[in-house]
């Protein structure tokens, strides 16, 4: 039973005031026996993967390298969690930056599975947004931190039914099934690190389309993904309204704005409550929009979020909604390896399914799902861009205030959903939903 911490030499220039979990190493009663069986875990999950373990200093090829033992004391404690807590570290570390993402796919489809700290996605706290001079670092047009969409992809669509999770469906006036036109997008082709900022465009102009955004159309993005819907909306000479908890997003996207020159077409409205709650808020719209936002919001939150939607599109309007969502191939090792990016980046993260976000829809909303656009190549394909880009800009985010552990901690979330993505444990969907009657809300 763990006891207390230990801070070793190699971890005390660390902020411990910003990093208390990596500047400080479990440690106590038994911690030595858990640490070698930690280990063993560790060697024979690198084994299954495939991967090579440095053991001296002669093996000038490995997949890993150890850095310090006290990596498997973290492993023992808390499984992924201090998977990722040894690489802020620095306790272990692949050859560069960029293999990163292939030793946690190996490990992750090897289903190495220690046992994990558990933090709880139903917490009601929600962390706040991705500091603008971060995504800058990292973004294909400076500016958004969403998956993109790429030129080269080949759309199919089907339609399907759906049942509906309506309560009383099947009777009155209430149908029992719905109809969703599901398109899938094929893997892009000849993709370089200059067609990010594209692809992202293009995912806005989706959105645009679906919302059938054009001039008079009064639009709200719900919250604010970094200025690119919002600048797009207006330059259709669409009215727009903005939402953001953050000052310093709403400082950004106002000087976004205005070099745009679309300030006086656009509003930011900045809400006390972080999980953007509109409160007494009554504006009604066209078309909302929403980029990869539910994901990170907890089941309560979630829930409110939609309903707030419900209530604040007009009658005949659209949603455009994308989000990152779990697949069916999810397997333990996956779901483990999302306690990390819990435990540092986004406190509630927690992907839905499909299905899962359309029973959500119909039981707490008055919408329907009526179409899904997946694209999840293009999500692996974003992730490996943008973390190609942020590992070619480590000094630049340096010189920004982000310190070595906060460095780390951008190219662990970006590699780790990258290989999520790599295995198709993790899709990008854009839906598109809208009242589930012709009047608007029930």
């Amino acid at each position: 039973m763990v006891v207390g911490v230990i801070n070793p030499p190699h971890t005390r220039a660390l902020d411990t005031d910003m990093w208390p979990g990596v500047a400080s190493v479990p440690d106590g009663f038994g911690m030595k026996v858990r640490s070698r069986l930690a280990e063993a875990q560790f060697a024979r999950a690198v084994a299954a993967a495939g991967l090579h373990l440095r053991v001296d200093e002669s093996d000038t090829t490995p997949d890993l390298v150890i850095e310090y033992p006290e990596l498997f004391n973290r492993l023992a404690e808390g499984g992924w969690v201090g998977l990722a807590e040894g690489y802020l570290a620095g306790e272990w570390r692949t050859e560069t930056p960029e293999d990163l993402a292939r030793v946690l796919k190996e490990l992750l489809s090897a289903n190495y599975r220690p046992r994990t700290t558990r933090i709880d996605p139903n917490s009601t706290f929600v962390g706040g947004e991705i500091p603008p001079e971060l995504v800058a670092r990292y973004s294909g047009d400076g500016m958004s931190s969403f998956a993109g969409r790429f030129a080269t992809g080949v759309p199919t669509t089907q339609r399907i039914k759906a049942d509906s999770h309506v309560r009383g469906a099947g009777r009155g006036n209430e149908p029992a099934t719905h109809f969703i036109d599901v398109t899938e997008i094929s893997e892009p082709v000849d993709v370089e690190r200059a067609d990010l900022g594209d692809a992202q465009r293009r995912s806005v102009e989706a959105i645009l389309e679906t919302l059938s955004v054009g001039p008079g159309s009064h639009v709200l993005e719900y919250p604010s993904a970094g200025g690119a819907f919002a600048i797009a909306a207006a330059q259709q000479r669409a009215t727009v309204d903005t939402v953001t908890s953050d000052p310093a997003v709403s400082a950004a996207i106002s000087e976004r704005f205005t070099f745009a020159g679309v300030s006086e077409a656009v509003h930011t409205e900045l809400l006390d409550d972080a999980s953007l709650n509109p409160g007494s808020w009554h504006g009604r719209y066209d078309g909302i929009a929403s980029m990869e936002k539910l994901e990170t919001l907890g089941h309560q939150q979630r829930a409110g979020y939609l309903s707030a939607i419900d209530r604040l599109l007009a009658p005949g309007g659209r949603v455009g909604l994308q989000s990152v969502v779990a697949t069916d191939l999810m397997n333990q090792a996956g779901s483990a390896s999302l306690e990390s990016l819990r435990a540092y980046v986004w406190p509630a993260l927690d992907y839905p399914t499909v299905e899962g976000f359309r029973q959500l829809v119909d039981k707490r909303t008055g919408l329907r799902v009526v179409g899904e656009v997946h694209a999840p190549k293009h999500l692996e394909l974003t992730l490996r861009l943008q973390r190609k880009m942020f590992t070619g800009q480590l000094r630049e985010a340096a010189a920004d205030g982000f310190d070595v552990v906060y460095r780390r901690l951008w190219i662990w979330q970006l590699s780790l959903r990258e290989a999520l993505a790599a295995l198709g444990m993790i899709d990008v969907v854009q839906f598109t939903l809208t009242h589930r009657h012709r009047g608007g809300r029930r």
